[in-house]
């Protein structure tokens, strides 16, 4: 079994440090890296500005999301539990979702007009 973990071990410090030797280095050039606009300076900047608020609600929506697909799996418990244990987990998951989003609507997460 020791012989097993270090024999991975060795051969996952080798492939980082093979890797990091045959890795491509990036050369920081100005102009390389400017956008280009038939050969004039470009007239504004390139890059978008991206909404935060949008990617907080992407994130929270996620997580939720993650949460209910967890939620799932009860419905097939159902034959092999009892009703008590399968009311009280699925009650304490149920409890811990709507405290998490009763923390993020008082924190404010949840309004966008803001």
């Amino acid at each position: 079994m020791f012989t097993a973990i270090m024999v991975t071990a060795v051969i996952a410090v080798v492939v980082m440090i093979v890797s990091s030797l045959l890795a491509k280095k990036t050369i920081s050039d100005r102009e390389k890296s400017s956008p280009f606009e038939c050969g004039f300076d470009p007239k504004s900047s390139a890059r978008l500005p991206f909404s935060l608020r949008f990617f907080l609600i992407a994130i929270i929506f996620l997580i939720f999301d993650v949460e209910i697909t967890l939620l799932l799996p009860l419905v097939i418990a159902i034959p092999a539990s009892s009703l008590t244990t399968l009311l009280t987990t699925s009650s304490f998951f149920i409890i811990i979702l709507m405290a998490g989003l009763y923390f993020e609507w008082h924190q404010g997460a949840l309004e966008w007009s803001t």
